[in-house]
């Protein structure tokens, strides 16, 4: 009887939530678009040239 009751309470491992999330339609649809894509670029692109031009402090 008691060995019922500690298999209940046991954790259950690789539950829904060990996966990655999937993501939306949207979120697809915004990786394949080349717009949305080179402004991500740009604005990359600007961060990286303020941290190289006025340092990291």
């Amino acid at each position: 009887m008691e060995l019922k009751n500690r298999e209940r309470h046991l954790a259950r491992g690789y539950s829904e939530f060990a996966y990655a999330p999937v993501p939306t339609k949207f979120t697809k649809m915004m990786r394949k678009n080349w717009i949305f894509q080179a402004y991500r670029w740009l604005v990359l692109n600007i961060k990286i040239l303020r941290i190289v031009a006025f340092g990291h402090s």
